[in-house]
């Protein structure tokens, strides 16, 4: 129970008044004294104890102050003050949900308080509370109605809250206040665009363009391109939705007017063609003989009238067909070979997915080199020669025939041997091929034609990653990182690299270092939620500035951020692992370091400690402390909780954890509605919640996996564990969650027939599918099979009719290995037949003589290699 408000005296009120001017000048270390002032008289005034420990937080003493803090809310509970102080202190923790809920306690004790009013609608808009937020901006309106932000915030709040209407009449009232808006004026015409945007989601499209003409024509808007976008938009719906209206031939041509003046704008925008092809009634998704043939000749117009512009002559590309496509396709070749353009090969790579126009163009560039081969007479040949030979080389391994692109490479190699671009190639088709070691190699010489280009030392950091050699990676990486930061991975990290953390992390666990692999996936979690830290101070400043339509564009980025392939990458790889340390705890403590180990990096540390000591003047030292302690007194910390320290920098303890099933449970939670919309995401859900009995929510991660892939071999393999665990548990579950679950399988499964029955029918109709067949092998496995009758079905996977990949060999070998099949040895001896370029398949000691081979190669040639 909160002890009698005490009342200060006229004099002492001063005083505090000075206490909060004290503060909102930074004058920390005065108010501190006006505070101790202050209660010395007045030990219990709840107020000026929370603003004493506000002081504390920001001078860096947080625990001494929040406790001050908490004492002096007890003593006053209906002080704002009080209420405004713990809220600051929640919101510098990031804790913006408890913030939230201690302004609107202070806003029931002094409920006109503009500054609690405002950062209360700013934490409303970072909470995604829409409706309360057209509250607290309706009251900032009233308190303030002289302020365009204030209008301005208001309709954002009715928009946002799906309020349309509202939104349009608060636009509308605003701008009859306005005597005259200013012209030319950014930020004016951006709120005169957020409401043309307004009222083209509301429908009233004739309004829109109306208001559209008229502010652009008095100069009132001045986006030139936001203008074009409008209207080019807003006429093409107008025609679409009203095409029996007299004017619907006019909306037509003017669209197509501004379409056209888009790509006068920007030719090499590809939406812009599509727009101007969907507003004469082609799509390019559906296209017939008719609407094709119209396609192509304006694709062909376009193409003489923006001569440079590849857009047009790619996507005529996408749309031809037959000789058409020849036609089309062979002087696009030639002029890019003859000008020696290396992504010639990734501007093509999106046709290969039709077999004619893959065809087609293997056999143009087959005859272009042939060509140039018989006849030497064009001095520009040499260099068109060596392209093709480039081009082929990735066409080649691209499909699989990685041979043929040696063989391709080992010619352009010979012809010109100084081109980076050639062993990049080569390192891509020997990692292709299942040759990490080989792929490195590759990328060291290209390293060595070009040591300060970024990009070829980012992909050999990348190999080495692939190979296993993480060490030898952040080498690399150190070439371009910061000097003074403690590695290139802290100097990385702390960059946000996302691609870095990825690959190091998958590298850790495939050498199963799976504490230092969780450690890399979860700095990619907190990569994300600075990013939704980050929005915070945009919340009141697009408004100020009316940056509108850029800001409604980052809150719906960031409304979505956990669906970024990434953030769900390592989501599932983290849940994998906690899911391996549940099935198996002794891989924890496997990965504990001995006590030797422990011993020499004490000593280690020690030893650089006393290093780093004898290089300084202890005299000098220990005056260069004591000025720090005096400038730390009186420094400004901030609000924001310090970051704690790592006391478990290599996650040796984390793998230690008894929680591992929650705690891959809790992560999964973060990717909320992006989760349903992952296959591997709903399968990771799965077998976490089978494990933790929750059979409710692996029925509905099953129904949400096959939502999203009903023919997916991992699907069909848990559906048979689901099956299989419905009927073992039958027993001990509720009559309405087995009904439930039931229901579930029946959609998954036709009732009337078994599961060995229903993985029998899945195997035949996807036989040639090395994936399938595993998943089958598994499946029977956990039906019970005979192990000879499992591996036979593994070892048809080696047919030639079946596309075996070197990472389908890997995971069924992995498999065998895993249950510990006499047949598993046999397996990897016929991969390492099968796939010739192949060291992946090699046995343990083959492949380290391998590494240590690359390993004393790069230490030979690192003097040869220039370093910035």
């Amino acid at each position: 129970m909160a002890s009698q408000q005490v009342t200060l005296a006229q004099k002492d009120r001063k005083a505090f008044q000075d206490l909060l001017s004290c503060y909102e000048l930074k004058q920390l270390t005065r108010g501190r004294k006006v505070a101790d002032q202050i209660l010395k008289k007045y030990p219990d005034h709840g107020e000026t104890m929370c603003m004493k420990g506000l002081i504390l937080v920001h001078l860096g003493q947080r625990d001494e102050g929040i406790k001050l803090i908490r004492e002096g809310m007890r003593k006053d509970l209906t002080s704002h003050i009080c209420w405004h102080v713990w809220a600051l202190v929640q919101k510098g923790e990031h804790k913006y949900e408890e913030a939230l809920k201690s302004y609107m306690q202070a806003l029931r004790f002094d409920k006109d308080n503009f500054n609690i009013v405002r950062e209360t609608s700013v934490l409303q808009t970072q909470t995604r509370a829409y409706e309360s937020l057209v509250e607290s901006r309706l009251h900032m309106l009233r308190l303030r109605p002289s302020v365009r932000a204030h209008w301005v915030g208001l309709a954002v709040a009715y928009q946002l809250s799906g309020n349309l209407v509202e939104a349009k009449r608060v636009l509308e009232h605003f701008q009859n206040l306005l005597r005259e808006g200013p012209v030319n004026d950014a930020e004016y015409s951006e709120f005169l665009l957020f409401h043309v945007h307004v009222l083209e989601d509301l429908g009233h499209l004739q309004d829109a363009l109306a208001f559209l003409d008229k502010k652009s024509k008095d100069r009132y808007i001045v986006d030139r391109t936001a203008t074009h976008t409008f209207r080019a938009r807003i006429l093409s719906k107008l025609k679409n939705t009203n095409m029996e209206s007299p004017q619907a031939a006019e909306w037509n041509t003017r669209a197509e007017s501004e379409w056209r003046a888009l790509l006068d704008l920007n030719p090499e925008c590809s939406d812009y063609y599509r727009a101007v092809l969907a507003n004469q009634g082609i799509d390019l998704d559906g296209l017939n003989k008719d609407s094709r043939t119209k396609a192509l000749e304006l694709l062909s117009e376009f193409s003489v009238h923006f001569p440079k512009a590849y857009a047009p002559r790619q996507l005529a590309l996408t749309v031809a067909q037959d000789d058409k496509f020849r036609e089309l396709v062979k002087p696009y070749i030639e002029v890019a070979l003859s000008k020696g353009i290396p992504s010639l090969f990734s501007d093509l790579k999106t046709l290969y997915a039709n077999p004619f126009k893959c065809q087609v163009i293997e056999e143009i560039v087959e005859d272009i080199r042939a060509s140039s081969l018989n006849d030497q007479a064009s001095p520009s040949e040499p260099a068109e020669y060596l392209w093709t030979l480039y081009f082929l080389a990735q066409h080649h391994s691209f499909l699989g025939r990685h041979q043929r692109a040696l063989e391709m490479l080992n010619l352009a190699v010979e012809h010109t041997p100084t081109l980076p671009e050639l062993y990049t190639t080569r390192a891509k088709l020997l990692k292709r091929a299942g040759d990490p070691y080989g792929a490195v190699r590759s990328m060291d010489e290209a390293r060595k034609l070009d040591g300060q280009d970024r990009f070829i030392n980012t992909k050999s950091g990348k190999y080495r990653l692939r190979a296993g050699m993480v060490d030898e990676a952040e080498e690399i990486f150190g070439l371009f990182t910061r000097k003074g930061a403690a590695t290139p991975g802290a100097d990385l990290t702390e960059m946000q690299a996302l691609h870095y953390l990825a690959e190091v992390g998958d590298a850790y666990r495939r050498i199963g270092k799976l504490n230092l692999a969780l450690k890399k996936y979860y700095a990619i979690q907190k990569v994300f939620e600075a990013f939704r830290e980050d929005q915070y101070d945009f919340h009141q400043y697009s408004i100020r500035k009316t940056i509108l339509l850029p800001y409604f564009d980052m809150l719906k980025w960031e409304d979505e951020v956990h669906s970024h392939p990434s953030y769900v990458h390592a989501v599932v790889s983290a849940a994998r692992i906690w899911i391996e340390l549940h099935d198996d705890p002794s891989l924890g403590k496997l990965l504990q370091p001995s006590s030797e180990t422990t011993d020499a990096s004490k000593k280690a540390l020690s030893k650089a400690k006393k290093a780093a000591h004898r290089g300084n003047d202890p005299s000098q030292e220990s005056q260069d402390v004591a000025n720090k302690k005096v400038s730390n007194q009186s420094e400004d910390k901030g609000l924001d909780a310090p970051i704690p320290k790592d006391e478990d920098p290599d996650g040796v303890k984390m793998v230690l954890a008894d929680d591992a099933l929650e705690r891959a449970a809790k992560f999964l939670a973060t990717l909320k509605e992006s989760g349903k919309r992952n296959i591997d995401a709903c399968l990771a859900n799965f077998d976490v919640a089978t494990r933790r009995k929750k059979y409710l929510q692996a029925a509905r991660a099953l129904a949400h996996a096959h939502a999203v892939d009903a023919q997916h071999p991992e699907l069909h393999l848990r559906v048979v564990q689901f099956g299989k665990t419905v009927s073992s548990v039958s027993d001990s579950i509720a009559s309405s969650v087995k009904c439930v679950l039931h229901e579930t399988l029946v959609a998954l499964k036709p009732e009337e027939i078994s599961l060995d029955v229903f993985t029998s029918q899945y195997l035949q109709s996807h036989s040639t599918s090395p994936s399938a067949i595993l998943a089958c092998a598994q499946a029977y496995e956990f039906l019970g099979n005979s192990t000879e009758d499992i591996e036979s079905l593994l070892f048809t996977t080696l047919k030639d009719n079946i596309g075996l990949s070197v990472e389908d060999a890997l995971r069924i070998l992995s498999y065998l290995q895993r249950v510990k099949s006499t047949r598993a040895e046999e397996f990897r001896i016929a991969c390492d037949n099968k796939f010739e370029l192949s060291t992946v398949f090699k046995s343990s000691d083959e492949q380290a003589a391998l590494r240590q081979q690359c390993l004393l190669e790069e230490k030979e040639d690192c003097d040869d290699v220039e370093i910035l």
